[in-house]
């Protein structure tokens, strides 16, 4: 378990800590005394930045699969640990998260929503529930449900997760985001009266992003208060518009490289506020389907190359807000 302490210095409060993030895994120990496993669901849904509500073809980085992957159709069934695609060493029950991931989970009539989310809180095997959506997608209809679902399963988590990237209007246009950062920002807000935890998706290596663009993002989601975050490599899927465009040398990026990718999220790392739950620190494209940058498929190598450029430069998360 990870020991976490509360210390002062000045007028700045801050936390020790036995690791250069405060991990998903450490958090997980801190709060349920042991690790929690995400079960990737696909409920079937669809996005309005597809079906033409707002837009069509979706985010310039989104397959066909929705970042659904392997993800286990769910229509409201009970599952069994049996039934997981990767199930951990018979963890029991309480063990597993029901992630409800590809494409936008809170994007159907509100009594199918009810059913889906009440079938997987209502099973043991789960401690809770965490939905993929957009800000957009969050309705009163669908926060009225939220809360009422938080009241009526007391002992479980409801989060929400909301794929950002960033907070540059620039980088929304070239990525068909279609929506503006007010969208979001008032999302977070909404969420937050309810009392329901955020979990926000970035991108490094966006069109024209900076480094520094990139850390007027952490800081936003710094002010914006939220619980986690997810720190993503830009991949390039086959069947995308984003690799389409790179395959014929229009406004795509180059596929960034390792080195630049360890450095910037060590800034971010530094930069972001030490209580956000850090649940991800590199994509796990698909390779069958990935293209570019192929070095990302080398996980531990990355995440240890992270750590080595945190210890050389004493950095930690957070330090370099203090």
């Amino acid at each position: 378990m990870c020991e976490r302490s509360r210390c002062w210095k000045g007028r700045y409060h801050f936390v020790v800590r036995d690791e250069y993030w405060y991990s998903f895994p450490s958090y997980c120990m801190e709060t349920f005394g042991k690790k929690l496993y995400r079960v990737a669901l696909d409920a079937g849904m669809s996005c309005p930045n597809r079906d033409g509500s707002i837009g069509t073809g979706g985010c310039i980085f989104c397959d066909e699969g929705g970042s659904g992957d392997f993800a286990i159709a769910c229509h409201g069934q009970k599952l069994v640990e049996e039934d997981l695609i990767y199930n951990h060493s018979h963890s029991g029950n309480g063990s597993y998260i029901a992630y409800f991931q590809a494409y936008t989970n809170t994007y159907a009539p509100c009594e199918r929503l009810r059913m889906l989310y009440t079938s997987a809180l209502d099973n043991s095997l789960f401690a809770g529930i965490s939905i993929a959506t957009r800000p957009d997608c969050l309705g009163d209809e669908v926060m009225a449900l939220l809360k009422e679902l938080k009241d009526a399963y007391p002992g479980k988590f409801i989060w929400v997760e909301l794929g950002l990237q960033s907070i540059h209007d620039s980088t929304a246009i070239w990525m068909n985001r279609g929506y503006p950062l007010s969208v979001f920002d008032e999302a977070c807000h909404k969420l937050q009266e309810t009392g329901i935890s955020i979990i926000v998706h970035i991108i490094l290596g966006l069109y024209e992003e900076t480094d520094e663009m990139v850390l007027e993002t952490i800081r936003h989601l710094n002010d914006v208060k939220i619980n986690g975050i997810k720190i993503q490599l830009l991949h390039y899927l086959s069947g995308t518009k984003l690799y389409a465009k790179y395959l014929s040398h229009q406004d795509a990026p180059q596929p960034m490289e390792e080195e630049h990718y360890v450095h910037l999220v060590v800034q971010c790392l530094g930069w972001l506020d030490e209580n956000i739950v850090v649940h991800r620190l590199t994509g796990d494209g698909d390779r069958r389907i990935l293209k570019a940058p192929l070095w990302s498929l080398n996980k531990r190598k990355v995440l240890n190359a992270i750590r080595h450029e945190m210890a050389v430069n004493h950095i930690r998360q957070g330090s370099l807000r203090r």
